[in-house]
This record gives C-alpha cells, sequence and structure tokens, in this order.
C-alpha cells in the first residue's frame, strides 16, 4: 500500500536537496514513524504499542517482497522511502527475522482483527483481479512515504522520479485508500482502475473505507 505523510503537529523541515540511496538499518524507526503518521493508524487504535508493532509489521512485510527501495535522504536524516515490487528483478532485501516476525505477527493479526484485514485484502485482490482482465503489470508501488515535516517539499516526487528513471516504460499499480493522501498519485499522472466501498469492523467499530487501485505506465517527462 503506497503512501504520502501528512501531519500539522510538527515543525517544518527545511529540505535541502536529496541524496538517494538504499534505506539505513538505523533508519527503520523512522520509516516507520513515516508509515504510522501516513496512513493515519491512530485512527483505528490509540494504542502507541500496538501503532509501533504494526508500522513494523508494515514495513518489514512490504521490504520482504520489495525488488527496488530507494531512500531519500536530507543531509544525514531520513526524509522518505519509496519500495516496488518488480517482475523479474531479485528481492534483494530479504531476511529470515523479518520474514518470521511478519509470519508471527500475520497470524496474530487474522485472529485478532480477521474481519477488518479479511474485507480490506479481499477487497483488493478483487479490484486487481479485474484490472489484470485488460492489462498486464510489470509491477507495484507498495510503499511511499515522507517526514511530515517536509510535507509540500517534494519528497514524494523525487522518489517517485527516481523509479520512473529506473523502470522507464513499466506499468505499475498500487493499493491506496480514502485514509491517505490519494490526490498525490492523480496529480502525477495515475490513473484510478478500481474503486470499492467497504464497512470494516475494528475492534468492534464500524469504519468507512474507500479502496482504490492506480495504475500508470512508467516515463520520465
Amino acid at each position: 500500500m503506497a503512501i504520502k505523510v501528512k501531519s500539522t503537529d510538527v515543525k517544518p523541515l527545511d529540505v535541502k536537496p536529496l541524496d538517494l540511496k538504499p534505506l539505513g538499518r538505523k533508519d527503520f524507526g523512522k520509516a516507520i514513524s513515516f508509515a504510522i503518521t501516513g496512513m493515519h493508524f491512530e485512527r483505528y487504535t490509540e494504542n502507541r504499542t500496538a501503532l509501533s508493532l504494526y508500522g513494523r509489521y508494515f514495513l518489514y512485510m512490504e521490504m520482504e517482497r520489495a525488488t527496488q527501495i530507494i531512500a531519500a535522504y536530507d543531509g544525514h536524516q531520513l526524509a522518505g522511502v519509496l519500495m516496488a515490487d518488480m517482475k523479474g528483478e531479485p528481492k534483494r532485501y530479504h531476511s529470515i527475522l523479518r520474514a518470521l516476525y511478519v509470519k508471527i505477527f500475520g497470524f496474530l493479526m487474522n485472529h485478532i482483527f480477521a474481519g477488518a484485514s479479511s474485507s480490506y485484502d479481499s477487497t483488493n485482490r478483487k479490484m486487481l483481479a479485474e484490472y489484470k482482465k485488460e492489462e498486464t503489470p510489470d509491477g507495484e508501488l507498495c510503499f511511499l512515504a515522507a517526514d511530515p515535516r517536509a510535507l509540500g517539499k517534494g519528497i514524494g516526487s523525487r522518489l517517485l522520479t527516481e523509479l520512473e528513471r529506473r523502470e522507464d516504460g513499466k506499468k505499475i499499480y498500487l493499493f491506496t485508500d480514502s485514509n491517505c493522501s490519494w490526490q498525490f498519485y492523480e496529480h502525477k499522472g495515475f490513473d484510478c482502475v478500481g474503486k470499492k466501498e467497504i464497512m470494516m469492523d475494528v475492534a468492534g467499530r464500524e469504519v468507512p473505507l474507500t479502496c482504490l487501485l492506480y495504475a500508470k505506465t512508467m516515463k520520465l517527462a
């Protein structure tokens, strides 16, 4: 699931020319916090421990299947991260420990929040299956998050441009939802190719959500 950060509780970050390089292990925690903020996980639970554990699960899950991980640094500070899973490219970021964490936490999620996770995942699978009846995508943009202090500074755009440079001519898709900044992708030339309304049952609360599927052929301007 791709995301863009939005927050009003942090001081703006004065972004200098970005350095694009692999994501450093010491910055996993920052990437997790970007994901928690960008996807508004706090709307589902106020438990800080649960938020941290799920954020780590989400990051590790996407790292395990990614073939491209591009991190943007402002000096020594992590400013944003993009991950993509492209056909025919090696999964160079596999870790036995991360895979084990994903497996165990995923098992617990399926039992504790079975209704919520199954509804969301099954809806996305159905939308993708419909899309693939007419199209053959080359990969998925599965993670995009930026430092909330740098909102509007073009970090997401810079990361996306680098992916376009690496995957020029490839068709990619991404899942997002009404809880995220889906407008960003429309501004970047993605087309909405799937849209479904669902009602998630989260800890006894009904949460309405619109699941969205976007696609684009990567092409540098």
